[in-house]
């Protein structure tokens, strides 16, 4: 018996943020788009200093943990180590605020910024950031805010050897350098999910690589 796979629903709502969240970095001078006609994905040089991504590294070091993932996963899918970074301390705050405000979402749609770090070896095989509706855990996930629409993603420091974030189907692949955000459409212009935001963390050969990444949500991901 063959199973045709269920296509990919198109959502008004998600294609609203993704029209709006376009048009706000298209204005801003900053903001460069990537060359690409698969993915919607920009680049912001020097989103932060050396002073705020150090700040941020040492948080990540004292509280890092082994990363999961939602789903069942080989042992070697994602080796990184992460941390959820407190959203009303001083350090994380004002990073927290200026993504939400660079993309023009709400802050209320943003989930808890997540720091990782990547030690020789570490990598994180190719996934999707969005929600895969059809999974055990999308119950969970749509009582939490819905699916994801945006992604941001901010280098801490350069690294010796490896470590690139890697597009395989859109043909892209961005070195570490610290200050540097990339921000992202998880969904195509119809709002529904685009596979070929398919990324991979790719291992680190030499050196220690430092993120963080702000993930956005349809709905609200704090409760008023």
């Amino acid at each position: 018996m063959f199973f045709t796979k269920k296509p990919a629903q198109a959502s008004p709502l998600r294609a609203l943020y993704g029209e709006s969240v376009t048009l706000r970095l298209a204005n801003n001078p900053a903001m460069k788009q990537a060359k690409s006609d698969m993915v919607q994905l920009y680049y912001y040089p020097d989103f932060l200093d050396a002073a705020q991504c150090g700040a941020l590294v040492r948080m990540i070091d004292a509280k890092r943990r082994p990363s999961t993932v939602l789903s069942e996963a080989n042992a070697d899918y994602r080796t990184s180590e992460s941390c959820d970074m407190d959203r009303w301390s001083e350090d994380v705050r004002p990073t927290d605020e200026a993504i939400a405000a660079l993309l023009g979402l709400d802050p209320v749609h943003g989930e808890t910024m997540q720091g990782q770090r990547y030690a020789p070896g570490q990598q994180f095989r190719a996934h999707n950031d969005y929600f895969r509706e059809d999974q055990p855990y999308w119950p969970a996930m749509q009582a939490s805010g819905g699916q994801r629409t945006w992604t941001a993603m901010i280098y801490l420091n350069e690294v010796e050897e490896g470590g690139a974030t890697w597009f395989p189907l859109a043909g892209l692949r961005i070195n570490p350098k610290r200050g540097l955000l990339l921000a992202w459409n998880n969904m195509n212009r119809d709002g529904s999910p685009n596979e070929k935001t398919m990324h991979e963390g790719v291992a680190v050969m030499r050196g220690t690589k430092y993120i963080v990444t702000k993930w956005f949500r349809e709905g609200n991901w704090i409760k008023q």
